[in-house]
Order: structure tokens, then C-alpha cells, then sequence
């Protein structure tokens, strides 16, 4: 009841001016249709959009507003003379378009409309496959020899700017610093101590070099023995190194015996890098006293950490004669075979240890019976490898 009261009190005191007037055009009025038109217009506007003035006016015979109440007016805005460059698309985000009349947008000249300024979503996908890629510059990358005019130019075209005398010394300190110059090196391949039955004994084997990157001097030393006794074998080599490929040398000199029956030998050998970086040191060796002896070394650097490697090794020693007095026989004379576990403290600095099996073979066995040697030895190796 008391709501039935106040409906029929507000019914009652409702002024008449406020009378809904909706289908009339009232003069001075503005129909909803209108209002809408002119906030959407003022939006354009804001956004660098040439509105005509008046275009929202009444036409002489109104129809029924479509939905939104918008569309006759928007239909009849020329946007083909918007320039878009300076428009704000975040602004228009918050515009609602679904009650837009899109219907005669498809005459519209976009030729005209500036997009250098317009930000595109990140998320907007490209499509590849409209683009043209044909009209790309895609210049293709020269390939072969280079041109005859390449080295058509004058040998010494930089004498006539800075003068014959300073080019001749920057070649000379170019030629010098990209191979020219000599370098010392210096290794000790092998200096260990041995443990062994019979009398712990020791082991030296160095090598090195002098010169440039194809000729070099090369010497090396290498000799063992027991602890408390003479040496039982050492030896010295002076040798000339020409380079014969990327990884090989020609060697040729002299080797001096410093033990036993000294003896000179004639050398002619090869040394450098085998497929599989095998390092490998073969010579052959004609004594002054006519006698032909060979050996080939090999070994091979197995690297299990950065530091930590393991090295196989393997030396074989050959005659062409009988030399008692060396305790040599005809044929294959001595094979060594090794194993070293090395420690890198640093590149030039390497700790190991090992194993080393030695073999006397066929009538360089009996030699060593009839010396009192054991043919077969075996040797636990400590020692050290280090080059400068």
C-alpha cells in the first residue's frame, strides 16, 4: 500500500514539460540521435579528424534512428581526407565501433591516409604470406676467383705516398713478425725415475729447436741407467729440420754415442703428425763403423679432462746387422710399450706416472742372457714433462 501511495504521488507532481516528446523534433531540442553524433564527432575531432561543422544537423524529413543512433551521420563523414598520421590508437581503444555503420567504408580512398606514425599491437600477427618477397634485394654472394682487376694495381703502389725507404722496413717487420722470425723451444719429453727389480734406475729424453717455421736446428739427447752404476746408454743428435708439409719435417745430421763404444752415426729421418695426431719420430742411422740401425717412436696424447691425459707410447728399434759389441742382433732388436697418466699444472708443467714394458727379441735376447740380463723388464715410472 505504501508503495502504491508513492507511485500515484509522483504520477501526480510530474511537471508537463517532461512529457516524453521522443517523436517529436522539439525547435532548440536535440534528439538523442544528435547528442551521440556530436560526442562521436568531438571524438574525431580530438583525434585530428576534419569533421564538417553541422554535420549532425537534422535532415528535413528525420528517419528512425538506427541503432546507436549514429550511423546516417558517420556514413556521411569523409574520411578519405583524415590524415592518420598523428592519431592516438590508445585513445580509440575505449571507442565503441559495434554500433558503427562500416557499410560504406569500402569506398574509402586509403591511399591518402598517413600511417608513417601509426603503432601497431606487438601481438598483431604478420602475414608472411602476402608479402612479396620477389621484390626484396636479395644480391647473391659472389662466388670463385676474384676479378683480373683484383691485381691490376702497382706492386708498390704505397712507395709514391710514404716513401721506398719506410715501406721497405714495414715489409721487413711484416715478413719478420708473420713467420720470418726464429723461436727457441725447449721440451723434456720424458725425465723420470724408475722402479724396477734388480736396481732402481733413471731416464732422460729431450729435444728442441731453433730457427724459423721451415728450417730449424733440432737437437736431441736421450740415455738411462741404473742408480750406483755408469750409464748404460746416452746419446746426442745436432740435426737440420726442413718443413716438407703441414705436419712433417725432414731431418738430417749427426748422432754421437757417449757411452760404450763410441760411435758417429749418419742421420736421415722424419718426425711431425700422423692421421689420428699420432706424434711420430723415425730415423735411420749409418755408423762409421758401417753398421745400420733404425727406430720409430710413437705416442699419442688422450686427453680425459682439461688437464688430465693419458699417453700410450711405443718404440720399436731395428738392425740390419749383428752387433755384438752393442748387444744388437740382425733384425727387429728392442720393443718399449708404455702407458703415462699425466697431470697438466700448467701447460708447461706436467707431473705423471706410468707403466713401461721392455722386450729384448731374438738374438738380442741371447745377448742379454749371456750379459746376465733379465730380456723382459718392467718399470713403474714417476717422472715429469715440461716445455719453454
Amino acid at each position: 500500500m505504501r508503495l502504491l501511495f508513492v507511485m500515484l504521488l509522483a504520477s501526480t507532481a510530474t511537471p508537463a514539460f517532461a512529457q516524453d516528446h521522443s517523436g517529436h523534433a522539439m525547435p532548440g531540442a536535440q534528439t538523442p540521435a544528435q547528442t551521440e553524433c556530436e560526442k562521436e564527432a568531438a571524438r574525431h575531432r580530438a583525434m585530428g579528424h576534419a569533421v564538417p561543422e553541422g554535420s549532425c544537423a537534422p535532415a528535413a524529413q528525420p528517419a528512425e534512428p538506427a541503432a546507436g543512433g549514429h550511423a546516417d551521420a558517420h556514413t556521411g563523414m569523409d574520411h578519405s581526407q583524415m590524415d592518420h598520421s598523428e592519431m592516438d590508437h590508445g585513445q580509440m581503444q575505449g571507442m565503441d565501433h559495434s554500433a558503427m555503420d562500416h557499410s560504406k567504408m569500402e569506398s574509402m580512398d586509403h591511399s591518402k591516409v598517413g600511417h608513417e606514425n601509426m603503432q601497431l599491437p606487438e601481438q598483431t600477427p604478420m602475414g608472411h604470406g602476402a608479402m612479396d618477397h620477389g621484390a626484396m634485394d636479395m644480391t647473391p654472394i659472389p662466388e670463385g676467383p676474384p676479378p683480373a682487376s683484383a691485381g691490376s694495381g702497382p706492386p708498390r703502389a704505397a712507395d709514391a705516398i710514404w716513401g721506398a725507404d719506410a715501406m721497405r722496413a714495414s715489409r721487413n717487420a711484416l715478413r719478420t713478425e708473420n713467420g720470418g722470425m726464429n723461436v727457441f723451444w725447449f721440451q723434456g719429453d720424458r725425465a723420470e725415475y724408475r722402479a724396477r727389480e734388480g736396481g732402481d734406475g733413471y731416464l732422460w729424453d729431450v729435444q728442441g729447436y731453433y730457427g724459423g717455421d721451415t728450417d730449424k736446428f733440432w737437437f736431441k739427447s736421450e740415455g738411462e741407467g741404473a742408480f750406483g752404476e755408469q750409464v748404460e746408454s746416452a746419446e746426442i743428435q745436432g740435426l737440420w729440420s726442413h718443413a716438407i708439409g703441414p705436419w712433417w719435417d725432414l731431418q738430417a745430421g749427426v748422432r754421437q754415442d757417449l757411452t760404450g763404444p763410441e760411435r758417429t752415426h749418419a742421420v736421415i729421418g722424419v718426425q711431425g703428425l700422423a692421421p689420428y695426431t699420432f706424434e711420430v719420430d723415425a730415423a735411420a742411422f749409418l755408423s762409421n763403423k758401417g753398421d745400420l740401425t733404425a727406430s720409430i717412436e710413437a705416442e699419442l696424447d688422450q686427453r680425459i679432462t682439461q688437464r688430465l691425459l693419458l699417453q700410450p707410447r711405443a718404440e720399436v728399434s731395428l738392425s740390419a746387422q749383428d752387433i755384438p759389441e752393442l748387444g744388437i742382433g740382425a733384425g727387429l732388436d728392442s720393443v718399449e710399450l708404455g702407458l703415462r697418466l699425466r697431470y697438466e699444472i700448467a701447460r708447461e708443467f706436467a707431473p705423471y706416472i706410468g707403466v713401461e714394458q721392455e722386450w729384448k727379441v731374438g738374438q738380442s735376447a741371447d745377448y742379454a742372457h749371456l750379459a746376465g740380463e733379465d730380456p723382459s723388464v718392467t718399470n713403474y715410472v714417476v717422472g715429469v714433462r715440461f716445455w719453454f
